[in-house]
């Protein structure tokens, strides 16, 4: 299997798009949750009583929504990792290409790349924390959450 640089690119522009995609559906839903708890905080405040019905199908409702957006945002970063690896490998072969061409001194970008690997895996590690303590947060709030109320 041959991977030119025009595949390599074609790919990247693929990836980029389908980020886009998933980034503005992401956003999308982000804005239907925030009208959605504006639109309660609003009956609240105007003293409406909504039959209990109404509050667990919106509830429910609102849940599968987070659970779609969750999927996005996961979705989202394996395309970012698969990007950066993409990106990763061609700037790997465009070095062996300068050097193959002419004798460069490569040892600089060579540890530059080997410094941005380290940082990507940081990346990597941190995103995932601020992932599960994301949850951890919308579990909190969705469990202090009184119907009732």
């Amino acid at each position: 299997m041959s991977c030119t640089i025009e595949k390599i690119l074609t790919d990247a522009k693929t990836l980029l798009e389908r980020l886009r995609e998933h980034d503005a559906a992401a956003e999308s839903l982000v804005d239907q949750s925030a009208a959605l708890h504006r639109r309660v905080a609003a009956m609240r405040e105007a003293g409406s009583s909504l039959p209990d019905q109404v509050l667990v199908s919106s509830f429910q409702g609102r849940q599968s929504k987070y659970l779609h957006n969750a999927e996005l945002w996961i979705s989202l970063e394996e395309h970012q990792d698969a990007l950066e690896l993409i990106m990763s490998k061609y700037r790997k072969q465009m070095l062996q290409l300068m050097v193959a061409k002419k004798a460069v001194d490569t040892g600089p970008v060579l540890r530059a790349h080997q410094s941005h690997s380290a940082f990507q895996l940081e990346n990597k590690e941190l995103r995932e924390l601020l992932s599960i303590s994301s949850e951890s947060l919308q579990i909190r709030g969705e469990n202090s959450v009184d119907p009732a109320s």
